[in-house]
């Protein structure tokens, strides 16, 4: 075949698909493609890395903000392409991009990543990420703009106004998102997904060169001339800055809000893909002329659902926190829909339209900063949830119309005002504590006053303004009462309380809404208790507690022969069972807990049981690697109480890990005592798959509903029968031989499969 007749082969086929409208299917096919990708590295990626820091919750609010920044670096390279290359260089400097992310590919954690630092690790997190997936995702982010922008080349009728396949382009986002945790968690182990990626990836590449060689052959059209001809209309610093806080708002919200829920149910892709998905689904719903809900509907509800998020923020407990979840995730989402709405509305001319998605981007990236680097370091619990669900009720048309009224700008001076001083009192109560107790009746006197000032400069303006008077003066009433109570510190593993029961009897250490130790400090008289008495999962008849004594017992050693090695400090119950003379070490990821745990004034556990207590500082993996095998007796895993569960601690590389540090006799107790999830199932199933375990479960139940004991279930594993046969004789255990679900391992876990069974035995 000449090469004139493969030229004119190919100019005959071109003219066909732009002949036959098949240019809006391959460039939304192309866009489709592009977002599950985008979206489907992100759960991928941050699950990879989630092993190294202990399962935290902030591994993904930091993956958020790693992707955000490099979502604008793409938008911002697609800015710059699309202003200063030529039509036909265009395709092929991007190809050539993805030519060289290609090298990088499949993603997977760097070799030479070293091991995290103790503490915080959110440089090392973001040095990772970069290392590790930064050149593909940051080739793939930039297509939405830049194929959209070609898309407006093309000469297609509907060009002029492309902004509809950016709601287009999220549905392939959402269905990769949704997909995740259903479809490709459940069925694939990691490097499976990678190398679909890579395959993807490359499917891609084709599809982004036909996009280009259609808009490169329009190029030449007169409609595609006009278009260049044309200035572009002038954008002002004020429509920018505009763009920038209608992102920044619902993109924090998101980060915020996710943390909230994960911090007491697991970080896992399951928990953090769903509200990724609902803020897709926003831009789906509304970047489009026709909105599915009509925004006035939106606009009475936020204001509802706020106030109801904030006064399940206040109450303590499970009730607080599953109705501040619903309600929060019925705010979240109506807030995001609103704000997203405006940016819709107030979207450019398609000649700015990369300018438009990079400062759109921008303030993706400062929502997303706000939230997952500052608040941790300004807050001493996730109060940047709240304080973004009133910056999106700032967001409404309405609030801002008011302020902009030049003939009542001393009634709008007057409200803004008022509105930034409840703004400040509120920042600082969270700043500085909550409100002390000795001024708490001019707190709540002064909120009164605020709230009565804000009703009467409400009077007569539209209801946008009233909407946010309310739940402003409802935050300014309920919170600072909640966080004066007790005392709370914030690291990168999440948010410790330290309060005390309604009696004042028993001082709790709280992880979100679960209880991770408990101790008695005056018994039912009101007399102080003079010697610490271990309390909930580690009562004196608990499985917890008699498993140092069956470990004893088994090994037949004593003194400092008999070594005992605990992962996961709490408040420090389990050392008041260690003898003087034996030897005992702790493995803790948090030093906020060490620090709860040590003080005397606090927690005095460790301090009258064991004081000096050895104490190693890391993710408890990466520690005990470090351990010589045989060197205990007694090893316990007691990381799983409910929040933020470590998933990494729950695989057959794991349980191998753990078994290779036992002595021939020593025993492994996995505490997996949970409210949300499955474990025993998983942990018996991850332990029967090694050749050669013994495994029995002891489902011990209380009928105490106070602190001072608790239900518990404790999976012990052991290498030879007669190592158990002190715990095989316990009432409340049985031997278990078989396990009906797939084991986990470090590249397969499904947490969705935990959640329903545990809702299915309930």
């Amino acid at each position: 075949m000449s090469a004139v007749t493969l030229r004119a082969g190919l100019a005959r086929s071109l003219s066909f698909v732009r002949d036959s409208g098949a240019v809006l299917a391959i460039f939304s096919g192309t866009l489709f493609l592009s977002a599950l990708l985008l979206f489907s590295v992100q759960p991928i990626f941050a699950k990879m890395v989630l092993p190294k820091l202990g399962g935290s919750p902030s591994v993904w609010a930091i993956s958020m903000v790693f992707f955000q920044a490099t979502l604008l670096g793409g938008y911002c390279y697609a800015h710059l392409l699309n202003r200063f290359a030529p039509v036909r260089h265009a395709p092929l400097i991007h190809l050539t991009l993805l030519g060289i992310a290609v090298l990088a590919l499949p993603f997977g954690l760097p070799a030479s990543a070293a091991e995290p630092p103790a503490g915080d690790a959110y440089l090392w997190l973001l040095g990772v990420l970069a290392a590790g997936v930064g050149l593909p995702f940051f080739a793939v982010s930039a297509n939405a703009p830049l194929l959209q922008s070609w898309f407006v080349r093309s000469g297609h009728p509907h060009a002029a106004d492309p902004y509809f396949l950016y709601g287009a382009s999220n549905l392939g986002s959402l269905i990769a998102l949704l997909a995740y945790p259903v479809v490709i968690e459940p069925m694939l182990g990691l490097g499976v997904q990678a190398r679909l990626w890579t395959n993807a990836f490359v499917l891609l590449g084709l599809g982004i060169a036909l996009c280009g060689v259609l808009m490169a052959k329009a190029g030449d059209g007169p409609a595609a001339a006009a278009t260049d001809a044309a200035p572009a209309p002038a954008v002002t610093w004020t429509k920018r800055a505009l763009w920038i806080g209608l992102a920044a708002v619902p993109s924090g919200l998101l980060v915020a809000f996710t943390s909230y829920v994960t911090t007491d149910i697991a970080s896992a892709p399951f928990l953090w893909v769903i509200p990724l998905a609902v803020f897709l689904a926003t831009f789906i719903l509304v970047f489009r002329e026709r909105p599915v809900i009509p925004h006035g509907y939106l606009l009475i509800l936020q204001p509802v659902l706020v106030a109801i998020t904030l006064v399940g923020l206040s109450l303590a407990g499970n009730r607080g926190w599953t109705l501040a979840t619903i309600f929060g995730f019925g705010a979240f989402f109506v807030s995001t829909m609103v704000c997203h709405k405006e940016l819709y509305d107030e979207r450019p001319d398609s000649r700015s339209l990369t300018e438009f998605y990079m400062w759109m981007s921008l303030g993706g990236v400062i929502g997303g900063i706000f939230a997952a680097l500052f608040a941790p370091q300004l807050f001493n619990a996730i109060y940047e949830f709240p304080l973004l669900l009133i910056a999106g009720l700032a967001c409404r048309p309405g609030v801002r119309a008011v302020l902009a009224r030049r003939d009542e700008v001393g009634d709008a001076a007057l409200t803004g005002l008022m509105m930034l001083a409840g703004l400040a009192l509120f920042a600082g109560a969270i700043a500085y504590g909550g409100v002390p107790k000795y001024v708490s009746s001019l707190g709540a006197a002064l909120v009164i006053v605020v709230l009565a000032l804000f009703m009467l400069t409400a009077l007569g303006k539209p209801a946008h303004l009233l909407a946010l008077a309310v739940p402003m003066g409802l935050a300014l009433h309920v919170l600072p009462s909640a966080m004066s109570n007790g005392f709370a510190e914030r690291s990168f593993f999440g948010v410790h309380r330290v309060t005390t029961t309604l009696d004042g009897q028993v001082r709790l250490l709280m992880h979100g809404t679960t209880v991770h130790g408990a101790q008695r400090m005056f018994d039912a008289t009101g007399k102080p208790v003079a010697e610490p008495l271990p309390a909930t999962y580690y009562y004196p008849e608990s499985p917890m507690a008699r498993g140092v004594a069956a470990a004893r017992a088994a090994s037949g050693r004593s003194g400092g022969a008999f070594r005992v090695g605990s992962v996961g400090l709490g408040a420090g119950s389990l050392s008041c069972y260690a003898r003087p003379e034996e030897t005992w070490r702790f493995y803790e990821i948090d030093p906020v807990v060490v620090k709860l745990a040590s003080d005397p004034k606090i927690f005095n556990f460790l301090s009258r049981c064991r004081p000096g207590a050895d104490i190693v500082l890391g993710d408890a993996r990466l520690t005990l690697a470090k351990e010589p095998a045989g060197g205990f007796d007694y090893l316990v895993i007691d990381a799983f109480s409910s929040d933020s569960v470590p998933v990494h601690l729950l695989t057959r590389e794991a349980v191998e890990l753990y078994l290779g540090k036992l002595a021939p006799q020593g025993i492994l107790a996995l505490h997996v005592s949970n409210r949300h999830l499955d474990l025993t199932s998983v942990a018996s199933a991850v332990a029967l798959s090694i050749p050669g375990t013994i495994v029995a479960l002891a489902d011990n139940r209380t009928e105490d509903q106070g602190f001072d004991t608790a239900s518990s279930h404790v999976v012990f594993v052991a290498r030879t029968r007669a190592a158990l046969s002190q715990v095989l004789t316990w009432r409340d255990v049985a031997e278990i031989e078989g396990a009906a679900v797939t084991p986990w391992t470090d590249d397969y876990s499904d947490i969705l499969g935990s959640i329903l069974r545990n809702y299915r035995r309930r």
